[in-house]
């Protein structure tokens, strides 16, 4: 695996995000319940955070080392940077959102709506460092080994559109198959009217011949 990507990173940040988002969102929900199902995502939402908070100290880790090894130019780099800050705001953020709930359920003292606001704005800064870290690999190809080409019969669709319309099968240049029966009908008839026409005419010359045979008998 490491000689397909170029570290762990990848790995990590889909746990991290995937817990985090998870937990911001049962946490918001449950305001509005009550019951013995709000008690269960509560605890669903505790647990989404606490393990998200140690999948994101090795998704932290395995960033740095992304960002000082992986392959760069100068814009990239400058995302990058862009990047590791944010991701740097947002771990300090949920590292310490995780403690304050631990904290809160060691002492057995709810978690208040200060403590929800806070987690969705954790899940805003979670939102922007995951978008800044997209672009890094779609946009500036970061970490990608290569990219395919367009190899084979039917993969590369605009030469083949291109192809098409070059040999006459475009739209412009072909007729549609109401066009191509009128067409053929026509020719038909024009060929069915010249054969009726050098018929009678030969008809003609023959009768006359034979006129001219007898006469001359």
């Amino acid at each position: 695996m490491i000689e397909i990507i170029p570290n762990f990173h990848p790995i990590f940040v889909h746990f991290t995000v995937a817990l985090f988002s998870l937990s911001v969102g049962l946490f918001v929900v449950t305001l509005f319940m009550d019951g013995a199902l709000k008690e269960q995502w509560l605890t669903v939402a505790r647990w989404s955070l606490w393990f998200g908070a140690g999948f994101t100290i090795l998704t932290g880790l395995s960033g740095l080392d992304a960002y000082n090894t992986v392959a760069h130019d100068g814009p990239s780099h400058i995302a990058m940077t862009v990047h590791r800050n944010w991701a740097l705001a947002t771990i300090s953020l949920f590292l310490a959102l995780a403690a304050w709930s631990f904290m809160r359920v060691r002492r057995k003292q709810a978690l208040g709506t200060v403590f929800v606001v806070t987690m969705v704005v954790g899940g805003g800064l979670l939102s922007s460092t995951a978008w800044h870290g997209g672009e890094l690999v779609f946009r500036y190809g970061l970490g990608v080994m290569s990219l395919p080409k367009p190899e084979g019969e039917g993969h590369d669709h605009k030469h083949a559109h291109a192809h098409n319309h070059a040999d006459g099968e475009g739209h412009g240049d072909s007729k549609s198959s109401t066009e191509m029966a009128k067409s053929e009908k026509e020719d038909h008839d024009h060929s069915d009217g010249h054969h009726d026409k050098d018929s009678d005419d030969h008809h003609e010359n023959g009768h006359d011949h034979e006129d001219g045979h007898a006469h001359e008998h």
